[in-house]
């Protein structure tokens, strides 16, 4: 895929390059792909062939942002945490790699959930409230026994643990939490009961995009009667109606709590211990390894699709405000250019031709939003605009010319305050044409809806004239003066 232009899509908006992406990775518009049912998230499985497809347009589209040499360097080192998550989402997707972020409310056994899918002790559990104070993950092997695995590549499935949520004081950790689980492929999302509010609201933030999986684990299934444990499963379904599929709903149990056995031996004598069972994991192992299997890639794609959509626009918004930043710095420095010639001239006629320094102004002003345009380009712009601003503000003009014939038949003093004054309308009728020019460029040559009268008018009554006025005077006369500031 070709190098993307940042300036470009800037300029126009959402970048329609990103869409078509967008487009062929949804699963929905590929003939092998099956209709989502309404309300649920994820989609089913692809063909192997679509989904690689889908991965490698990811890949090509994620190279491409992150080589784009048009992006300014000041933009890139103010997005160097967004670039190095994306870099870090190129890995994963080049390596294979797809994630399962655990997520849910402290206590309810997340991390003892993904000790027992690992089969051995990897993640901290702890009687503690909120044992988990950080994002940290594991390699989970492949079960060649379970269908469709084949299908998924070599680069391996992680399991990542997550710091509860609705936890006092832990609205750092829950942040973490909810940021992790943005990036993950697959959701699982763990409850030991019916769901809270603090849950139900945690899950529907989560299924709001609609493109990952979320699976919704009962745990501790141990502690209910069957009777319970059906009527739980129930209730849950009930409330994530249209946010979890009813499929995707798997009772557990990660840490059975400990029983008495009693064993008889063969002399008749009974034997009391205490024991604890093995976990009841398998549904949710296979559940999950299902998923991975029949849309793992596709998802992958299309989270990471998501992502770098997001990033774009980060990166429009940056690139947007850089620009606007460094026309106010034109703006301004023509401003107080054309205010000092003006001021400077004893002949009034003269004055008029000062405005040819507009015209540089607005030349400059379309390299600033990349989009060049020639000085007679620039000349027919500024006519337009002169003639607005001659409707417009007819009185002002008036006044500046007054004042020009007062600042050349006086001299002293009054010279320079006069000059001033002239030398401050001149610099205000630059920044009213720049902040014009700036908009037609800003919307990619476009006046838009209701013409340059509109923009102009616009912009003048946005604008506090008298402060305006008194600022520059302020500043050529400084600059009169030999004040260097």
């Amino acid at each position: 895929m070709p190098s993307v232009n940042i300036w470009k899509r800037a300029r126009d908006g959402w970048p329609h390059w990103w869409s078509a992406v967008l487009d062929r990775l949804n699963p929905a518009a590929t003939p092998t792909a099956a209709t989502p049912e309404p309300g649920a998230p994820g989609m089913a499985g692809p063909s192997a062939s679509a989904a690689d497809t889908h991965l490698g347009l990811a890949r090509d589209s994620l190279r491409a942002l992150l080589a784009d040499e048009a992006v300014p360097a000041a933009v890139r080192e103010r997005l160097a945490e967004d670039y190095s998550a994306l870099s870090l989402l190129l890995e994963r997707l080049e390596h294979g790699h797809l994630h399962i972020a655990v997520f849910g409310r402290v206590s309810v056994g997340k991390s003892a959930l993904l000790n027992a899918l690992l089969g051995e002790q990897r993640f901290a559990t702890s009687p503690l409230h909120g044992e988990t104070t950080a994002a940290s993950s594991a390699r989970w092997a492949a079960d060649p026994e379970l269908p469709g695995v084949q299908r998924l590549e070599d680069g391996g499935v992680f399991l990542i643990d997550t710091p509860g949520i609705d936890e006092v004081g832990g609205e750092a950790r829950e942040r973490l939490a909810r940021e992790v689980a943005g990036g993950a492929d697959l959701i699982l999302f763990v409850c030991e009961g019916d769901l809270t509010a603090t849950e139900l609201n945690a899950l529907r933030e989560l299924a709001a995009e609609g493109t990952r999986p979320i699976v919704l684990a009962l745990n501790k299934t141990d502690r209910y009667t069957r009777a319970e444990r059906a009527l739980l499963l129930e209730a849950l379904e009930t409330r994530s109606r249209g946010l979890v599929r009813p499929e995707h709903i798997v009772p557990c149990a990660a840490a059975p709590a400990e029983r008495t056995v009693i064993r008889v031996d063969a002399g008749g004598r009974e034997h009391e211990s205490r024991e604890r069972p093995a976990p009841d994991i398998e549904d949710l192992r296979e559940t999950l390894w299902d998923i991975l299997a029949a849309e793992g890639k596709t998802v992958a794609a299309l989270n990471a699709g998501l992502f770098a959509g997001r990033f774009c626009e980060r990166l429009a918004r940056e690139v947007v405000e850089l620009r606007r930043s460094l026309a106010e710095t034109v703006i301004r420095r023509y401003c107080l250019a054309k205010g000092l010639g003006v001021a400077l001239n004893p002949v009034p006629l003269a004055d008029l031709a000062a405005v040819f320094a507009d015209v540089a102004m607005i030349v400059h002003l379309g390299r600033v939003y990349g989009l060049p345009v020639s000085h007679t380009e620039a000349g027919a712009l500024l006519r337009t605009l002169i003639a607005q601003l001659a409707l417009l503000m007819g009185s002002s003009y008036l006044a500046s010319l007054a004042s020009s014939a007062l600042k050349g038949a006086t001299f002293g003093l009054s010279t320079i305050v006069t000059a001033g004054a002239q030398g401050a309308v001149a610099w205000y009728g630059t920044y009213v044409v720049g902040l014009a020019a700036q908009r037609y460029f800003a919307q990619g040559r476009s006046w838009g809806e209701g013409g340059p009268k509109r923009v102009v008018r616009e912009i003048l009554a946005s604008l506090d004239r008298d402060s305006l006025l008194a600022e520059a005077r302020a500043d050529i006369l400084a600059r009169l003066q030999g004040d260097p500031r």
